[in-house]
């Protein structure tokens, strides 16, 4: 008999923000494979004598390879039981999700997906205001600010980023921002859009900056630092 696999998602960092059925399933979980930004008193809601089995990946850092995580996700299941999956904001989010899936369904093994707080919203309200707004910001898109080199991906839509009546979120963006913000404005967006810099989003490490883009993308080029943060751009940032 194999194990079931609940992949989870943890919201932004907060364990206030976990969703009833995360919490449910950390407590039932005969073991738990985490991300680094789904560790500390997240885990706390794991039960007691639960295998806790850190797979994360951050930008910059060693990390184990995806064909690893999912060999390993497998690899549990197998051994019966009950496996979460917890991923940090919502798993279907530049989460990976996808190769864990595709492994899982290759192996047979049964599986859930349970959503979690996404960090764009979790980052909005830490800042105070709406991802969405009425007549000046009717759309909101979410890219990834690398590719799997780390680099600004060569594939992203530069035109549509640089809609200024968009609301933008960057995720993993903050080294390569810089030369985002140059080709961005070389397409008509204004260098004084307001953006918002959200780091460590709720957690005790929290810090909110405001600036225009370039000014934003100046400030990372001297030191994007190493905490995780997303990017936002567009009417959002004016504030309420």
């Amino acid at each position: 008999m194999t194990g079931f696999v609940s992949f989870v998602g943890s919201g932004p960092g907060d364990p206030e923000l976990l969703t009833l059925k995360a919490v449910y399933r950390l407590r039932s979980a005969d073991a738990v494979l985490f991300d680094d930004l789904s560790s500390g008193p997240i885990l706390s809601h794991a039960r007691p004598g639960a295998d806790l089995v850190g797979v994360g990946k951050r930008a910059g850092r060693p990390s184990p390879r995806q064909h690893h995580v999912s060999r390993l996700l497998v690899d549990y299941a197998r051994e019966g039981g009950r496996i979460v999956r917890l991923k940090s904001g919502d798993p279907g989010l530049f989460g990976r999700l996808e190769e864990e899936l595709v492994a899982l369904r290759e192996a047979g093994i049964a599986h859930e997906i349970v959503p979690g707080v996404p960090s764009a919203i979790a980052a909005a309200a830490a800042a105070g205001i709406p991802l969405t707004r009425r007549l000046t910001a009717r759309r909101v898109q979410f890219v990834t600010g690398h590719d799997a080199t780390g680099a600004l991906p060569a594939d992203i839509d530069l035109d549509a980023l640089a809609d200024r009546g968009a609301s933008t979120v960057v995720f993993m963006g903050k080294r390569t921002f810089p030369a985002l913000a140059r080709s961005l404005i070389e397409r008509g967006l204004p260098p004084d859009q307001p953006a918002i810099l959200a780091e460590a989003v709720s957690t005790p490490d929290q810090r909110i900056f405001r600036a225009t883009v370039s000014a934003l993308a100046e400030r990372l080029s001297d030191d994007p630092g190493d905490r995780p943060a997303l990017i936002l751009y567009g009417p959002l940032a004016e504030g309420p």
